[in-house]
């Protein structure tokens, strides 16, 4: 029942994730380096911080205890992520949303997964382990849907230019390299994590429970911030947009920092609940990014179909959606299957 539970975490921590773009679609007056280094002030350094304060038991003591060793690779692995999701969101202006989305999650679910056990040397056991089977026809089952997914959505943004006889400055030459570069980099975060579990084992000692993960995120978060924070900065000085802080636009200054606000809560809330899944799954805990990445990318598009962002879309794109839509739940299933029974074991 763990197990379930920690999939069900898994999948509230997605729709979060899922929703956070949203609030974007309000804004007014900012340009995007205002806007996301504002939500990312949020996500990656206000939260991380307030949330640990208040659900780990003797923080104070436990940042005294914990390895230099630990944090220093969940800070370093931390700002890696941060620079793929800036490559990822300059590879959307080259190739668009859902084939970058396909290729760097897709790296990502698979070298995310399988990157913590092959550098602890656990990946032999893991893989001859009761229930392993299922798990990695799992991920190769995730990986395929989300590439199915991406090609629905290239499709799909066909579809859209054919309709309005515009050209979006499709380039692979230039998108490919940056997807890439974005799967891999954007695959550390979960390595962040599990690099930084000697400090989570620490808060742990200290009376942390299934809150124990909120403490790498002040490492790792605090990392992505710094890197982001780099490019953001750069942009203000060359676009000349720092003054856009105080920029009132048509429904005031105020309305842009609650959206910023909202949609780095919202993305936090998506890391808060992978820790309350991740301690859940027991033997195959690895598999926790694999199921994130996955459930993230089968509820944003359920959440995009709700949204009507499919309604231009032909019957062609969205039959092969309905398919990569069945090919990620099968594999949720799959992976949920063999992590009850390796918890079993």
């Amino acid at each position: 029942m763990e197990v379930i539970n920690g999939v069900l975490y898994h999948a509230i921590g997605a729709s979060s994730a899922s929703l956070c773009y949203t609030p974007q679609k309000k804004l007014q007056g900012w340009s995007w380096q205002t806007y996301w280094l504002a939500q990312a002030a949020v996500c990656w350094l206000i939260l991380p911080v307030m949330i640990a304060w208040l659900t780990i038991p003797e923080l104070t003591a436990v940042l005294r205890e914990a390895p230099a060793t630990a944090m220093e690779r969940s800070f370093l692995l931390g700002a890696a992520y941060g620079i793929g999701g800036t490559a990822f969101g300059i590879a959307i202006r080259y190739v668009g949303f859902s084939l970058t989305y396909a290729i760097a999650v897709g790296i990502s679910c698979v070298l995310g997964t399988l990157l913590p056990p092959m550098v602890n040397g656990t990946l032999t056991e893991a893989l001859s382990g009761n229930g392993a089977g299922y798990l990695m026809s799992g991920v190769a089952l995730g990986a395929i849907g989300i590439g199915v997914c991406g090609l629905a959505g290239r499709n799909k943004e066909k579809d859209i230019e054919a309709q309005h006889a515009a050209s979006n400055g499709f380039s692979l030459a230039k998108g490919l390299p940056l997807c890439l570069l974005a799967g891999v980099l954007s695959a550390l975060y979960g390595f962040s994590l599990n690099q930084g579990q000697p400090i989570a084992d620490v808060a742990a000692r200290h009376g942390a429970g299934n809150y124990q993960g909120n403490v790498i995120y002040i490492f790792s978060n605090t990392g992505a911030f710094l890197s982001t924070a780099v490019y953001c900065l750069y942009l203000h000085r060359k676009e000349k947009t720092f003054g856009e802080y105080k920029t009132i636009g048509q429904n005031g200054l105020g309305l842009n920092y609650l959206l910023a606000a909202l949609t780095g809560i919202l993305w936090y809330g998506q890391f808060f609940f992978y820790g309350l899944g991740h301690v859940r799954m027991g033997k195959y805990e690895f598999s926790s990014w694999a199921i994130h990445m996955i459930l993230l990318v089968l509820i944003s598009t359920l959440t995009g179909l709700l949204l009507k962002e499919w309604k231009q879309s032909s019957g062609k794109t969205l039959r092969l959606l309905a398919a990569a839509i069945l090919i990620l739940i099968i594999a949720v299933i799959l992976l949920t299957e063999g992590n009850r029974l390796g918890a079993a074991t």
